[in-house]
């Protein structure tokens, strides 16, 4: 009798299942099984994201979010069992996923901007994702972490992949000068990036003190609170000028910003995710006075690897922006609790 009951808690894993606007249930499900190009891992740490925050909150993410969904795409784990035909991966594997899952058959993965794809399937968004104890993903989608890499870590990927595809937009050259808007995981993990591609200068505006002192930390040569005269102190440093404005925030009040901060002939990039109903005012004829290019930055195309490149060797910094790891019985608050959220970011254990 005991060991029946060990081998069907054995096929039971627990999850966060999403059925509607703040309606997460902590539940027991099947585990699953990997088919023939699939591999099954087991989740050891999902991180929690601002597309989760939206769609929790019953807005639309990067895609519509199915009722009955497990969250969770930014994800790492090790390899439990893998199906018939997969080659590169065994069981004992430390991995990571890329929750982007691409037709690879319409006009835009043909044409090579297949983060459009018109058949696209995210891993935790519009399927079963990585809150949960296993995670089943094609092949194509998981990328081999070093041993000195902890999962912790490379749950951070999938973000650093997306920052990589908007700090190339940004045209950061050597000697260039760089603001970013909102020190949260996002915003340090761009300021980093805009010191890897060569800037002089990156200045960071945040109003919370404690992830100033982490920007300050992790290379910012300057942190703003924008309760301050941010027009006097970037005077006072001698800074006249940004070559590229990150807004990483995701508010209309910071996108305007932005704009109104940009330089001559610089790049404005809307990273932040806002809701899908917001709007911004901009004055068409300071753009065109200014020359500025208005772009924005929608998740991970072709980017994986190399962000698994940065974290594994230790040129980017992954670690600091973390406030806590926690369980999946508190993710429903951390999820409806701004004021937690600004301690930094959460990463999830299923198995605590």
């Amino acid at each position: 009798m005991i060991n029946n009951i060990q081998k069907s808690e054995e096929r039971l894993m627990k999850s966060a299942v999403f059925y509607g606007k703040h309606d997460l249930r902590i539940e027991e499900l099947p585990k699953p099984e990997p088919k023939e190009k699939e591999v099954l891992i087991r989740v050891m740490a999902c991180g929690v994201c601002g597309t989760d925050v939206h769609i929790y909150g019953g807005d639309k993410g990067a895609a519509d979010c199915p009722s009955g969904t497990v969250l969770g795409h930014e994800f790492s784990g090790i390899v439990e069992a893998v199906g018939a035909s997969v080659k590169n991966y065994k069981a004992g594997d430390r991995v990571c996923v890329d929750p982007n899952v691409l037709c690879g058959e319409c006009y835009y993965c043909k044409n090579g901007i297949g983060h459009f794809c018109e058949e696209i399937t995210g891993i935790g968004t519009t399927c079963n994702g990585g809150f949960s104890g296993y995670c089943v993903v094609p092949q194509s989608q998981v990328y081999k972490i070093a041993d000195s890499t902890t999962f912790e870590e490379a749950a951070m990927t999938e973000p650093v992949a997306c920052c990589l595809h908007g700090i190339d937009m940004c045209n950061i050259r050597p000697g260039s000068t760089v603001l970013v808007i909102g020190g949260g995981m996002i915003g340090l993990i761009m300021l980093q990036l805009a010191r890897l591609s060569g800037a002089s200068a990156v200045v960071l505006m945040e109003p919370v003190e404690q992830k100033r002192n982490i920007a300050k930390k992790l290379g910012a040569d300057l942190c703003l609170n924008p309760s301050e005269d941010i027009y006097s102190v970037l005077e006072d440093h001698k800074i006249n000028r940004f070559d590229a404005v990150i807004e990483c925030v995701g508010l209309t009040k910071t996108i305007a910003q932005a704009i109104e901060l940009a330089g001559n002939k610089s790049i404005v990039m809307m990273f932040g995710l806002t809701k899908p109903e917001d709007t911004v005012s901009v004055k068409p004829f300071e753009m065109f006075k200014k020359e500025i290019e208005l772009k924005a930055s929608f998740i991970n195309p072709y980017t994986q690897s190399r962000a698994v490149n940065l974290i594994d060797s230790k040129k980017l910094d992954v670690s600091s922006m973390v406030g806590k790891v926690a369980s999946l019985e508190e993710l429903s608050g951390i999820l409806s609790k701004p004021e937690l959220r600004t301690k930094g970011k959460y990463i999830i254990n299923p198995w605590l």
